[in-house]
């Protein structure tokens, strides 16, 4: 197949594995390259080459290239976040460290957060006060010169600034920005109102920290890929953020908070897209790669949103798609602790040495060993790219670890696999049962590297009872980054009664009207952040288009006794915060599929494009004709 511009591409890096996919016409085609662990940008190239050399296509052809990244995430895990700084208001010094008050486990004293992201030596108060109604102690020249020498006896390479009640009074923090933007300009500052303009100062100062600890490494990545990109004549990458939509990427780099779920992020996308072309519209998506699965939710064929969420034990608070992960991945490593038990995990073999049977040198057994060793999969790659896999290599290493354990290799083979699908089946409660979801309701998309192969046995654990592998499932994430959309969220925190009509319509009028102003082509979504007067936590509702501030009284009730089981109507509705988003929906959907097949059952391997599907017994399965597959337990229709 030969493809002419324009081109987009989608490109998705993964602990082991590098996607690239091209939309042309509504064709897709995919391929992969190993991840290069010390530098993503390289094998995003290498993998963009690939794509193009194997559709006879020039860089000058392409379009639009949109790119998923782990690199902030991987820093945060990693604690390899450049050294911080950290500004705030007099005698609020040790917001960082107290939290919230709460212990990391209630009934563990063993169990501590991790440490912040600042030292304690790296906290800087600064003489000034800001309160609900305005300023009570003035910001002065003098006392920001302070503070801005104070920075340069630190070695520290970002700085984040959190003022107290910043959110409604920015002034301060900006007079002290624009200080430290003038003394440091290739210093990376977060200043807090621009991050996240939003009440609740803890997590508040945390997501700004993570966005300034995040700049330096963030911003090095990007911009080595958009030198890679100039060299070879290819338009420069827009980044995935976590809450699906796409950015430019400068405001990536200056805001790198917004990608730490950017990987996830993409597939979730590209599982949206199936659903709403077969007409599904409960999902649970399921992403196995090779280090880690990640679990998302899609009701009425959209994807569910959070406003918060925590990566390496550090507090964030993004929009960003509901999406829970677990260390779980074709790549884990199988062990054995000082009980005699058999373990999964965390730890992975990555790409390099990787699994025993990639014949790279893996010496530790892995889930993918497993597999091979049970014949489920005999080669891996693309149609273009297949590699031969070592089965004595992976019998070897599987075999040495039931030894100890009194197991045979096949024995342990499968309990190695039963360990791993009940650790994922534990994701996918959470992403439903615990959000009021009823798992044989839904159908379990599957997709990435090693998803379709566990996606049956893992749906028997949980008790769904329908699977569908989408086109391409081994890519599916780079396929969600050429189907997304630019998107841009705002937020205000506003604190007002629900029944307060007029305050609430001008507010979204002028937030509506601002965020039309940055992109006319777009659409507006808007959202609140609603409470019962006296309540702590929130619950989002969709303003619906063309509906007034008065129908969000039903709306809210509604979703409270849903999700919570009660609605308490005696008790008046506030809004917190309104949220508006602008996205630029570029109508990029699968076509539906058809039947191409019959019906067939029995334990079986599927090979396709970059993945492998595995039918256990008791399940049935058809192909469709845009190369999707479907299973589904024997008792249930399909």
């Amino acid at each position: 197949m030969t493809f002419s511009g324009p081109l987009e591409i989608g490109i998705d890096v993964g602990g082991t594995f590098t996607d690239a996919a091209v939309r042309h016409h509504n064709k897709i085609m995919v391929t992969k390259v190993p991840t290069h662990s010390r530098d993503h940008g390289v094998g995003c190239i290498e993998a963009l080459r690939a794509l193009l050399a194997q559709v006879g296509a020039e860089p000058s052809w392409i379009d639009r290239i949109a790119h998923g990244t782990t690199v902030g995430t991987n820093a945060l895990l990693e604690g390899t976040t450049a050294r911080c700084a950290f500004i705030t208001t007099e005698g609020f010094g040790d917001m960082l460290e107290l939290r919230r008050q709460n212990r990391a486990d209630m009934y563990r004293l063993d169990v501590h957060h991790s440490p912040a992201l600042v030292r304690r030596d790296h906290v800087i108060e600064l003489a000034e006060r800001c309160d609900p109604d305005g300023v009570v102690i003035a910001l002065t020249a003098s006392e920001c010169q302070r503070v801005v020498e104070a920075v340069g006896e630190l070695n520290v390479d970002a700085i984040a600034v959190c003022l107290l009640f910043s959110f409604r009074h920015p002034d301060h923090e900006h007079m002290i920005g624009d200080a430290l933007r003038a003394a440091y300009p290739n210093m990376s500052i977060s200043i807090s109102s621009e991050v996240l303009a939003e009440f609740r100062e803890y997590e508040r100062a945390t997501t700004t920290v993570v966005d300034a600890a995040l700049g330096p490494v963030v911003s090095a990545y990007l911009g080595g890929l958009t030198t890679r990109t100039d060299a070879i004549g290819a338009p420069r990458p827009l980044i995935m953020q976590s809450n699906g939509g796409l950015l430019e990427i400068n405001d990536a780099a200056t805001h790198p908070v917004k990608t730490v779920l950017s990987g996830p992020a993409a597939g979730v996308q590209g599982a949206c897209a199936w659903a709403r072309a077969e007409g599904i519209a409960h999902m649970l998506t399921f992403d196995m790669g090779g280090t880690s699965c990640d679990v998302g939710v899609i009701v009425d064929g959209t994807p569910l949103f959070r406003s918060d969420t925590m990566v390496g034990g550090h507090s964030i608070r993004m929009p960003m798609l509901d999406i829970a992960t677990v260390s779980a991945g074709g790549g884990s490593i199988a062990w054995v602790d000082s009980g005699g038990a058999l373990r999964v995990g965390p730890h992975s073999a990555g790409a390099t040495p990787g699994p025993a049977a990639y014949g790279n040198g893996g010496l530790q057994p892995t889930v993918t060993d497993a597999h091979v060793v049970l014949g489920h999969f005999v080669e891996i790659g693309t149609h273009d790219h297949l590699v031969q896999l070592d089965r004595e290599a992976a019998i070897a290493v599987v075999g040495a670890l039931g030894m100890t354990v009194g197991m045979t290799p096949e024995d342990c083979a499968q309990g190695i696999l039963r360990l791993v699908d009940v650790e994922m089946a534990r994701a996918l409660r959470v992403m439903s049962t615990e959000r009021g979801i009823h798992p044989g309701d839904v159908t379990l998309c599957a997709y990435g590297g090693a998803g379709p192969l566990h996606a049956c046995s893992v749906a028997d654990v949980v008790g769904i009872t329908q699977v569908l592998v989408p086109a391409c499932a081994g890519a599916l994430a780079a396929i969600g980054a050429v189907m997304a959309e630019m998107r841009r969220d705002w937020v205000r925190t506003i604190l007002c009664p629900l029944a307060d009509h007029l305050t609430l319509t001008q507010v979204m009028t002028e937030m509506t009207r601002s965020a039309k102003d940055h992109d006319p082509r777009a659409a507006i979504q808007v959202t609140l952040d609603c409470r019962f007067q006296g309540q702590t936590h929130t619950r989002a509702i969709a303003w619906p288009r063309g509906a007034g501030a008065g129908d969000i009284d039903p709306l809210f009730r509604t979703e409270h006794r849903l999700r919570l089981g009660i609605d308490d109507a005696s008790t008046p509705i506030e809004v917190v915060s309104i949220r508006v988003a602008a996205v630029c929906e570029n109508g990029v959907t699968p076509a539906r599929s058809q039947p191409c097949g019959p019906v067939a059952f029995g334990e079986m391997a599927i090979m396709l494009d970059g993945a492998t599907m595995w039918i256990p017994a008791g399940w049935r399965w058809q192909q469709r004709d845009d190369g999707s597959y479907y299973a589904w337990r024997e008792l249930a229709a399909p």
